[in-house]
């Protein structure tokens, strides 16, 4: 940031700030020379607000038009947020990793897009929040209960291969980067296994014991408290609003779609269900483990 240090004479008139130089040897900022009509230069505040009050007025103009667009155009919605959370990422960790997690949480994504589209739901879009991850918007998640773990398990299912795809790229590289991504994938997936909505792990829990939703929400306040942190806190709070909200329905035994025995789920579906999710956890505990990097790479 610059420091104001003196202020030149009063001839000519209404001359500028001049700012500190380094070392102190090196000459002063000459005034800026006045321009064909005899005039100073516009201030640098008003060369910034001119443009952006520009942009302002097209975007009341055609902002609606451009939004319309966009909203039937699901693949430049989807685009878009993906280029704004790799910027994001790329500002705090590197281009290579925000393309990298980016990638991942897309490869994610797409395995509930694809389990919803064999319940027989079609998504309507699919948008990438920086450091929040990303989602499938729908107006369902297939009628009952067990399409809804399904669907939930879905995204952790795919992600875990995803992210075990980066092995096989260590060992043939042998960067670290790709073992380190892998790491990342795995806690990501590891971490939406959590027991609470709306988390893919709370969607598992639908159709094996809603209850658990309290313990799992018991374990993010915890999280709040242990490492506390914005995206956390925000987490916990959804978490809560979503929990009380589903769990009323649950007692009246309708889901979100409002069905009757939404929660009616056979016993041998609830093992199944049982059986993917632990084995989810264990694969990723170890793939964890596997990828657990010491020390911290540099970005190229």
């Amino acid at each position: 940031m610059l420091r104001v240090t003196q202020w030149l004479p009063p001839t000519p008139p209404a001359g500028p700030w001049q700012p500190a130089t380094e070392p102190a040897a090196a000459p002063p900022v000459p005034a800026r020379a006045p321009n064909s009509a005899g005039e100073q230069s516009p201030p640098l505040l008003k060369r910034i607000l001119t443009p952006l009050l520009v942009v302002g007025a097209l975007l009341l103009k055609f902002g609606k038009i451009a939004l319309l667009f966009l909203g039937k155009a699901k693949i430049f919605t989807t685009s878009l947020s993906m280029l704004v959370s790799i910027g994001a990422y790329t500002l705090i960790y590197g281009w290579r990793f925000a393309v990298g997690i980016v990638g991942l949480l897309f490869v994610h994504e797409m395995g509930h897009y694809i389990q919803l589209r064999r319940e027989g739901v079609r998504p309507s879009g699919m948008v990438f929040v920086p450091f929040l991850g990303a989602a499938v918007f729908t107006k369902s998640l297939g009628g009952n209960a067990l399409a809804e773990a399904r669907v939930g398990l879905a995204g952790p299912v795919l992600g875990t291969i995803g992210a075990a795809l980066c092995v096989p790229l260590y060992a043939a590289t042998g960067d670290e980067f790709f073992k380190a991504l892998a790491f990342t994938g795995f806690f990501l997936n590891l971490f939406n296994l959590l027991p609470m909505l709306p988390l893919d792990g709370g969607r598992a829990m639908a159709a094996m014991a809603p209850w658990m939703w309290f313990l799992g929400l018991g374990l993010m306040i915890t999280l709040v408290f242990v490492f506390p942190n914005p995206i956390i806190i925000l987490i916990a709070l959804l978490g809560g609003f979503t929990t009380m909200s589903r769990w009323k329905a649950h007692r009246a035994r309708k889901g979100e779609e409002g069905n009757e025995d939404y929660y009616r789920v056979r016993t041998s579906h609830r093992l199944m269900v049982g059986a993917v999710y632990l084995g989810l956890i264990a694969a990723l505990v170890v793939g964890m483990d596997a990828t657990f990097v010491e020390r911290s790479f540099d970005d190229v």
